[in-house]
């Protein structure tokens, strides 16, 4: 069986970033790419906030980019997908695909988290043309225009804020007849002019051209005054959770209710020693590229002080 130093698991902004650092260190690091190769930012189009890229890129060129810089340091990046793990002792025994297995003497998880949608073809048919799961990375894009977004809670109360100093108007569109959210963060939504929100709204469907102008939505779906809405739109925001891809995990590694894993701040440590995390496997908080590339440094130089310090 093969056995490797260090194996990170996922290839977005951390996992990348931890190869390039890793491989540095001397660690021969093997990097297995997962389901989706480079992660979310693959699906993002033009990245404007990552240092180093004064006229902004495409999110997959820039991801491709990162992989380069991997690879020229000698970094093993592989496809393949996690499906079963042994962190009971050292080495950690870690089966890719269903088939082949490697030990490794340390561990970076760095799956990231996928952003939930409603499950509507037309979520597919407009992403990176109108359809956005965060306010945050693309938000600057519809200045002036008009934006809605999606969910109860107090992620898409802060989003629907933060875009309404962006937006010339949000559609705030809650399925349910109140906000989930803390009394807080509606005060804050209901008393920001430019923002609307349509209680007992679902979306049923998007359209437009060359991107998304419309949403449909239905009121009160079901009801006896039950009809559909059309509301005029440039930009959709999906804000109704993600959920962090740390299934395969869960047997040995702590994770928190939503199922992010717990570190041990400042470190990427986890409650099994020789297990790190990084990027937004571990963050539910931030979610940004920059914030995950960190992350996956800090990753590769606490393995890197790991296995100096353990001589098994």
């Amino acid at each position: 069986m093969e056995r490797v130093k260090c194996l990170i698991i996922g290839s977005g902004p951390a996992g990348y970033t931890a190869a390039i650092y890793a491989s540095r260190a001397n660690l021969s690091p093997v990097l297995y790419e997962g389901i989706q190769p480079g992660g979310q930012l693959t699906q993002t189009t033009e990245v404007e906030n990552f240092p180093g890229y004064p006229n902004g890129i495409q999110g997959f060129d820039m991801m491709e980019d990162i992989k380069n810089q991997a690879l020229r340091l000698s970094s093993d990046i592989r496809s393949g997908v996690v499906t079963k793990v042994d962190f009971s002792q050292r080495p950690f025994k870690v089966e890719i695909d269903g088939q082949t297995n490697i030990e490794a003497d340390a561990v970076i998880i760095a799956t990231g988290a996928s952003a939930k949608y409603l499950g509507l073809a037309d979520e597919t048919k407009y992403a990176g043309r109108g359809v956005s799961a965060c306010a945050t990375c693309d938000g600057f894009f519809y200045r002036k225009k008009r934006v809605a977004v999606v969910g109860g809670g107090d992620t898409a109360c802060e989003e629907a804020i933060y875009l309404a100093g962006l937006a010339e108007k949000v559609y705030l569109i809650v399925r349910k007849p109140f906000l989930r959210a803390s009394k807080v963060m509606q005060d804050r939504v209901f008393a920001t002019p430019n923002i609307e929100v349509l209680f007992e709204h679902q979306t049923i469907g998007l359209g437009g051209q060359s991107g998304v102008e419309e949403a449909h939505l239905v009121y009160r779906k079901g009801e006896s005054d039950e009809k559909q809405v059309d509301i005029k739109i440039d930009g959709f925001f999906l804000a109704i959770g993600h959920h962090p891809n740390t299934d395969v995990f869960k047997q040995y590694i702590d994770t928190d209710e939503a199922g992010y894993i717990k570190t041990q701040l400042p470190s990427t440590r986890t409650n099994i020693d020789g297990v790190f995390a990084a990027g937004d496997v571990a963050d539910p908080h931030y979610r940004q590229a920059i914030t995950a590339a960190a992350s996956g440094c800090k990753a590769a130089i606490d393995v890197e002080r790991f296995l100096s310090q353990t001589k098994k």
